[in-house]
């Protein structure tokens, strides 16, 4: 594996080491599971700011606490037309998407 200045490792050089490179299957599919956990990060995290509970944002947007919770906790996939409900109504925001090509 080779180093960074001053010998250290890059955590991408630890994902090639362990995933392969970018591009491959084996590290393609950790790339997803990632994006999986950092939407539910994301939820989770402005749920917290905003002070409500699993409960609270599942009846603002008409889903059921344990929906809100499988997200959070990357167990359930998300509709984007759900994730946007859940953002505008649940959050009162808006979601701003982005595509990146490699």
């Amino acid at each position: 594996m080779k180093k960074a200045e001053n010998n250290i490792t890059t955590f991408e050089e630890l994902l090639d080491n362990k995933y392969g490179k970018r591009g491959t299957p084996k590290r393609e599919e950790w790339e997803q599971q990632f994006e999986v956990f950092r939407l539910g990060a994301l939820l989770e995290d402005a749920r917290l700011k905003m002070g409500l509970t699993q409960e609270e944002l599942a009846k603002r947007c008409g889903t059921n606490k344990s929906y809100i919770s499988r997200i959070e906790n990357n167990a359930s996939d998300i509709r984007l037309s759900t994730l946007m409900k859940i953002i505008r109504k649940g959050f009162g925001g808006h979601l701003t998407l982005s595509l990146q090509l490699d």
